[in-house]
């Protein structure tokens, strides 16, 4: 054979044995949405932290054999991705995220006023409206209750609770959460304008009663004594979230503090970003069950928006006008997204309005209330 031929035969070889061979028209359209991802990420600034390691775990897991996902096989190991996705199979991944966000969270406004949980709990309100229309779709009760959670804007929440009740729809369910809470400040200020008036939206709030300490420490320990026994099944969530806010307003840990809500949490998210992008492959995501529940995803956490501020609007009206009823958009637990989302709107209308900290309330409200759906759900169906 001449050096020519064996030069054509190694090229030939190296060909067939590449990625370029195998790549589809689903693995070209999922790296086109990869691709977008990243550019909203990086051009309009939609939450990087969450985007970018997402997009970019979806691009690498569609290009054809390279065996990321893979699991183990006899004596051969699994791909890198793989073992990182076992930090969301064994249901880690999501409590420390919830230890993090704990550490980094006031819940002062929340304490300050109490009515804030009313806003929490009418944005679950798109969780239940999409649980019920999964089910006409002929999702099973399990698959609908890890839909409908979507709404919630949850990530950690939604991926803990696909985990238990739809393992095998936690790639989709995963992309369709962590893409609509980065999403907030496109999906909610079209609605928030929809359901409220010029008026409404210009009211100035008083501003919050100052919270002590000793309130501040105490609040954790209840609300986890509380929700843990009345739903054990959500304990991992709630206890991790409070133990979290525990270390910051303690005052005696501060490295614990700072390594739960810097180090650990940006190590997590990596982590969790990468793997969850990792999930979403042509073959699983390109099909109509699939494109169904994004969609599903979409109503509910629309619906959630939407059931925040028909709150939000009766505190309006009760109140003598003294409560702006944006704040109930924040009633979805994309912290602190929704609460940045509600100060830039009412700010547009009003430029003293300075929402931030009252929408803060139903901010953490829903982190709580979005948590204790989930145990409802799963305490149902999770048998």
């Amino acid at each position: 054979m001449s050096f020519l031929a064996k030069l054509i035969e190694a090229v030939t070889d190296i060909w067939t044995a590449s990625g370029y061979v195998g790549i589809t028209f689903g693995h070209v359209v999922m790296i086109g949405i990869s691709f977008l991802l990243i550019y909203l990420a990086i051009k309009k600034g939609f939450e990087p932290l969450l985007l970018i390691p997402i997009a970019f775990g979806m691009f690498l897991v569609n290009l054809p054999l390279t065996g990321l996902m893979n699991p183990p096989q006899g004596e051969a190991a699994g791909g890198l991705l793989y073992y990182l996705f076992q930090g969301i199979h064994l249901e880690i991944f999501p409590p420390l995220i919830f230890l993090g966000v704990g550490a980094m969270t006031d819940f002062g406004p929340l304490i300050a006023r109490p009515s804030s949980l009313l806003l929490g709990a009418g944005a679950q309100f798109g969780v239940y409206f999409a649980f019920v229309m999964a089910l006409l779709f002929g999702f099973t009760p399990q698959e609908a209750s890890a839909i409908g959670i979507i709404g919630g804007a949850d990530g950690p929440t939604s991926i803990f609770l696909a985990s238990k009740l739809a393992p095998h729809m936690i790639g989709p369910i995963a992309v369709a959460a962590y893409s609509y809470m980065a999403l907030v400040p496109l999906i909610q200020p079209p609605i928030m304008k929809l359901m409220t008036t010029k008026e409404e939206r210009m009211v100035k709030m008083d501003q919050l009663r100052e919270v002590s300490k000793l309130e501040k420490i105490v609040f954790p320990l209840i609300v986890t004594a509380i929700i843990s026994l009345l739903l054990p099944s959500i304990a991992p969530l709630i206890g991790m979230l409070m133990l979290g806010n525990l270390f910051k307003e303690s005052g005696v840990v501060e490295r614990l503090s700072d390594t739960a809500q810097n180090a650990l949490i940006n190590i997590v998210t990596i982590f969790l970003g990468l793997t969850v992008g990792a999930t979403a492959n042509a073959e699983v995501f390109l099909k109509s069950q699939t494109l169904i529940l994004i969609g599903l995803g979409l109503v509910a956490f629309a619906f959630s928006t939407i059931g925040g501020l028909l709150i939000g609007k009766i505190m309006y009206r009760v109140s003598g006008g003294k409560i702006n009823p944006l704040i109930g958009a924040a009633g979805v637990s994309a912290v602190p997204m929704a609460a940045r989302v509600c100060q830039v709107v009412g700010q547009k209308e009003n430029p003293s309005n300075f929402l931030l900290m009252h929408a803060m309330g139903p901010n953490v409200a829903g982190v709580i209330g979005t948590s204790v759906a989930a145990g409802v759900l799963l305490t149902l169906f999770g048998h």
